[in-house]
């Protein structure tokens, strides 16, 4: 499994595959603590215990792509929670890359790629201690739709291959794994504005109504920016409200 893909991988990544596992982020996490280098990359043709944000449930069939890297990014939690954006940057490339030209392609707030309108794609960070001196990690979990969207889904949800792509799981994985390394070098040497700057100019629903559902609530307003930091800017009927996390959901007009 491993052999073709690793070749067409950048030098930075070193591929560990697998046929199955139970989740690969936790597999890179395991790595991570055990001091495996920045760049280590996991890659699954399925997973059985794959998740989401908030410990949601991931589908993880066969023909889908499902891969988590370690980075070791050496700054504050805060600023490496900004990678979940160069997570999205690069899937969305690689979806614009592998699907037909005129296909719609757009980012939604927090890190969510969707292809017409539809939920292609989850990214899930999570942190890793260390050990033997090695610095923390951070985990980029990305699930990608190729063949196939999950049965009924909490937010509209597509496939690529319904779409007119082609491509594998491996020449996705690729195009991926470019992207992560492309937007992950321009963050290390210019900090977030390029990233802030890239990613709202391929996301739906600036200017435009949304739902935004919190935990214990849901707020409605206009989508007006993201922060310094990649939260979200709204304008509610309260006045202006910044929101670290949450769900966001289009309204007629967005």
């Amino acid at each position: 499994m491993s052999g073709a893909a690793a070749t067409s991988l950048p030098r930075f990544f070193r591929l560990v595959a697998f046929d199955t596992v139970d989740s690969t982020n936790d597999l890179a996490r395991s790595l991570a603590t055990e001091g495996a280098p920045e760049g280590t990359l996991v890659w699954a043709r399925t997973q059985t215990a794959g998740r989401g944000r908030r410990g949601r449930g991931w589908h993880s069939p066969p023909g889908n792509l499902f891969l988590s890297i370690l980075l070791r990014p050496e700054v504050p939690p805060g600023d490496a929670a900004q990678l979940s954006f160069a997570a999205a940057l690069a899937v969305h490339d690689a979806a614009a890359e592998v699907l037909p030209g005129g296909v719609r392609v757009d980012l939604k707030w927090p890190n969510d790629v969707l292809v017409e309108g539809r939920k292609v794609s989850g990214i899930l960070l999570e942190t890793a201690d260390g050990e033997g001196g090695a610095s923390p990690a951070l985990v980029v979990g990305i699930g990608v739709n190729v063949a196939a969207p999950p049965p009924d889904p909490a937010y509209p949800a597509t496939c690529l291959a319904d779409h007119g792509a082609t491509a594998d799981p491996a020449t996705v994985l690729a195009a991926v794994a470019r992207g992560v390394e492309r937007w992950y070098g321009r963050w290390r040497v210019a900090g977030f504005g390029p990233l802030r700057a890239a990613w709202l100019a391929r996301a739906r629903g600036v200017g435009g109504p949304v739902t935004v559902r919190l935990p214990d609530a849901s707020l409605d307003g206009v989508f007006v920016d993201l922060d310094a930091s990649g939260a979200l800017v709204l304008d509610a009927a309260g006045g202006r409200r910044t929101i670290g996390a949450g769900d966001v959901f289009f309204r007629t007009g967005g």
